[in-house]
């Protein structure tokens, strides 16, 4: 489902193309106004206090980038997913909803996350477990070395798990912006277990990885 900038993938009980398409418009557009008339929002790149009188994803965005020290937009994909995703949950018992490697799950059963990262050898050789009595929780990655994301660091990838899929978007791009090799991924899990709400973080530097919190990994073929 592509909507502008956004492309979800979607993942229900039943096909549920033009809800979720109702759903992207229905989130994007207070929001695209709010930017229109923000402008300087969306290139923000510290936390910015709360605007009460901002749409609520919005005033969530804001407050996953200020739990991460980041900007907002640094949470945008992952709060889009997650607020479409609890939306979609009135039509679907099990819902996934991945928004550009930042996914919202619901489910009733257990489920496995590959972990996609770059040119690493370790990509797609190994996963992250979520179990179903983990959800509602979004798990999501960022990546200094793949895509067009914007990141400081070098990270093949930084992903982090929480109950807010925006918090774990925000997570993951603050925890890649502090990885500039290898040296530093034991920085980035004392880094990623001091932001609140996150319970689990994996980082992947060519090789080498680091693993803090609830994370239970699988090996992948």
């Amino acid at each position: 489902m592509v909507v502008k900038e956004t492309d979800l993938l979607v993942r229900a009980q039943r096909p549920l193309v033009t809800e979720t398409r109702d759903l992207v418009l229905k989130h994007r557009l207070p929001l695209e106004r709010y930017m229109a008339d923000h402008p300087e929002f969306v290139n923000q790149l510290t936390p910015c206090p709360c605007d009460s009188i901002a749409p609520p994803i919005v005033k969530t965005m804001v407050g996953a980038g200020q739990k991460a020290g980041i900007g907002p937009m640094g949470a945008v994909a992952g709060t889009v997913a997650e607020y479409v995703g609890k939306d979609l949950l009135g039509y679907s018992t099990d819902v996934i909803v991945e928004n550009g490697g930042d996914l919202f799950i619901k489910t009733d059963f257990p489920l496995t996350v590959a972990i996609l990262a770059g040119a690493s050898p370790l990509s797609g050789k190994i996963g992250v477990c979520v179990h179903s009595e983990q959800s509602p929780v979004g798990v999501c990655t960022s990546s200094g070395t793949v895509g067009h994301s914007l990141s400081f660091g070098r990270a093949d990838a930084a992903v982090a798990i929480s109950e807010s899929a925006a918090v774990a978007d925000a997570a993951a791009t603050a925890i890649g912006n502090v990885v500039s090799n290898k040296a530093a991924i034991s920085d980035a899990m004392d880094f990623g277990g001091s932001i609140q709400g996150v319970s689990g973080v994996v980082v992947v530097v060519k090789d080498k990885m680091g693993i803090w919190g609830d994370v239970e990994l699988v090996r992948l073929g």
